[in-house]
């Protein structure tokens, strides 16, 4: 998801245009409003390695969503408040993985790094529109687990199904509008002849650098998005546990302890996976080394979190699993039949 915006670079001294000829000799032969993707060419013995690690990430994300998805749907016992905001995360991955992964492992494979201006903004568009959208629901899930927790008599009087569909529909919009308002002020900037974007996707920040002129505007609203996009809800998020903490401990039975860390450790494992590589990409000292290992960390949450987020609610979750059991029943039975 390259779509929070880099706070770091507001900080002067950034080279746009920077002297790739020298990382990368590539033949600049696309159309005039086409970009080059420089992705990992630095690492050209790396690119075929790295086609089977997307590749295989990819096809688990396909398969491990599409999985919750069907079964939220499918089983009644799963038809809470909570599964509801998973299934919608699962489907947000889906979309963000492959809004990126096919160009991505097109790139790798060959030696053509190109893609096209429409191309370019369609990706642009959804990153930031998903990657918003993914920011907001997870703090609408630690708000969930905090009236789960901390409210067990009142839980299904708050998050009636009503008020999970407005949440839901709220982060969705938000991220729309977020996509709508700084899409077309990034692509309307002047960029620099060469076109070559130094990321493997195209996001905000590595197009501002691409700009041959000042970019003081989008890059304050680079800032106010950051704030917005990604410390509002993650203070939402830390004032939700803190508060989950605070009642847990004060639960006498180990039992219950244990059951009420359970309830809430799935989602606090995918909110940890993905904040710390985004934080770790984006909060990161401009300089060349740092730009060039932040794309590996890059791809993890843009790849990797995708695929981990419906092994980590499956192997943790004992509804999700029994759920899985019971499809597997009825598929059966019509055969045994």
């Amino acid at each position: 998801m390259h779509l929070i915006p880099t706070i770091s670079s507001w900080y002067g001294g950034v080279q746009r245009g920077s002297p790739q000829d020298q990382r990368l000799r590539l033949n600049n032969k696309s159309s005039p409003g086409g970009f080059i993707l420089l992705g990992f060419s630095d690492h050209p013995k790396l690119e075929k390695t790295l086609f089977v690690v997307v590749l295989t990430f990819y096809f688990m994300t396909l398969v491990g969503n599409t999985l919750i998805i069907l079964l939220s749907i499918l089983d009644s016992k799963l038809h809470t408040p909570m599964y509801f905001f998973i299934s919608n995360l699962s489907f947000l991955d889906l979309c963000f993985t492959t809004s990126c992964v096919p160009q991505l492992l097109s790139n790798l494979w060959g030696p053509e790094k190109t893609i096209s201006f429409n191309g370019c903004a369609i990706q642009l568009f959804v990153f930031l529109a998903l990657g918003t959208t993914e920011c907001i629901l997870l703090a609408v899930m630690a708000f969930d687990r905090y009236v789960a927790i901390c409210r067990p008599l009142h839980y299904t009087i708050i998050m009636h199904p009503c008020l999970s569909q407005r949440l839901a529909t709220i982060a969705w919009i938000f991220g729309l509008l977020e996509s709508v308002v700084q899409t077309p002020t990034t692509l309307r900037l002047p960029f620099c002849s060469h076109r070559r974007v130094d990321d493997f996707v195209c996001e905000v920040p590595a197009l501002i650098r691409l700009s041959c002129e000042d970019t003081t505007y989008n890059e304050i609203q680079m800032a106010v998005a950051s704030v917005l996009i990604l410390v509002v809800p993650l203070t939402l998020i830390l004032v939700s546990y803190g508060a989950i903490v605070q009642t847990v401990l004060r639960i006498n039975s180990a039992v219950g302890r244990k059951k009420a860390f359970g309830t809430c450790s799935s989602h606090l494992l995918v909110v940890s996976f993905f904040y710390s590589s985004v934080i770790t990409v984006y909060l990161q000292p401009k300089n060349p080394y740092a730009q060039d290992q932040g794309k590996f960390f890059g791809l993890f949450y843009a790849v990797g979190t995708p695929a981990l987020n419906p092994l980590i609610y499956t192997l943790r979750n004992k509804e999700v699993k029994e759920a899985f059991g019971r499809l597997l029943g009825k598929i059966k039975q019509p055969r045994e039949s």
